[in-house]
């Protein structure tokens, strides 16, 4: 690892809206970092002191996330995250100039990521599947929590149930994130530091759960697209997650015409917790 980061903050605009985004310095093409739900631009920070210096990345939380505006009532949906992303592109391009990217894409964020370089595919230099999805597929499972709170009917239950429970929800919050984590002393740090964001990202948590279902079944009328995407893609997945599975990383390696496979041993849904050295190399490879 390298010592200290130095990180300056890049300012995106999003509407009315502000986008918390970091540019950490470095040469070649930008990394843009994407975190899923219910997460923030923390899941990188043991990941980013083994890129940085190799490439300039990007973090940032998507609205609704993290330390980004959360304007209430608004429609946190994937396809309005795809919006995200291309403001934090443009402010990027404002920054360094358009080029290529290599765009890296965790959980809930694959289906803008995948929707941006679909539409964008000269700009893609690589895009880097983390443990993610897009489409529905036989292999795809929901984590309980994200089953509990994304299924109809029953949601609308589990909700005002942790309304009233706020311990409940901080239980059911550690067992569900915890088990994204293998090692537990990394556990015991991030975790914590990841409800505390995710309290006041909750509107955006329930309404990205509301569009889940809707988005990958959606989206399996763009398989030909995937099928057709020229740039490189690399699929690294954690081995052990049962969720975000190996045989969800295997159905992106066969989609893509263009595609590496990396199935990380002795990591969980959280692969870029797990093994941060590992992901970075592979990010950095390509």
């Amino acid at each position: 690892m390298t010592g200290p980061i130095t990180s300056q903050a890049l300012r995106v605009s999003r509407g009315p809206y502000e986008l918390h985004a970091e540019l950490t310095p470095g040469s070649g093409p930008p990394v843009v970092l994407m975190h899923g739900f219910p997460d923030s631009t923390h899941l990188y920070d043991r990941l980013v002191p083994y890129l940085a210096g190799r490439r300039p990345i990007v973090r940032f939380d998507f609205l609704g996330w993290g330390r980004s505006d959360k304007p209430a009532g608004y429609p946190y949906t994937a396809t309005n995250q795809a919006g995200d992303l291309a403001a934090v592109v443009g402010a990027l391009d404002e920054r360094l100039g358009a080029g290529p990217l290599v765009l890296v894409a965790h959980d809930a964020s694959g289906p803008p990521a995948i929707d941006w370089a679909l539409a964008h595919p000269g700009r893609v230099q690589t895009l880097v599947l983390l443990n993610t999805y897009y489409h529905w597929t036989p292999a795809l499972r929901r984590p309980p929590a994200i089953a509990l709170y994304s299924t109809p009917v029953v949601r609308a239950a589990a909700r005002a149930l942790v309304r009233r429970r706020p311990d409940l929800d901080r239980r059911l919050y550690t067992w569900q994130v915890g088990k994204f984590i293998q090692d537990p002393g990394e556990r015991h740090r991030l975790v914590p530091q990841l409800y505390a964001q995710f309290l006041p990202a909750r509107p955006a948590f329930w309404r990205l759960n509301d569009d889940l279902l809707g988005a990958v079944l959606a989206r399996r009328r763009r398989i030909g697209d995937l099928r057709r995407f020229g740039p490189p893609v690399r699929v690294v997945f954690g081995a052990r997650d049962r969720y975000l599975n190996p045989h969800v990383a295997r159905n992106f390696a066969a989609l893509f015409p263009h595609s590496d496979l990396h199935l990380i041993d002795g990591a969980g849904h959280y692969v870029q917790v797990d093994q941060p050295q590992q992901v970075a190399d592979l990010i950095a490879g390509g």
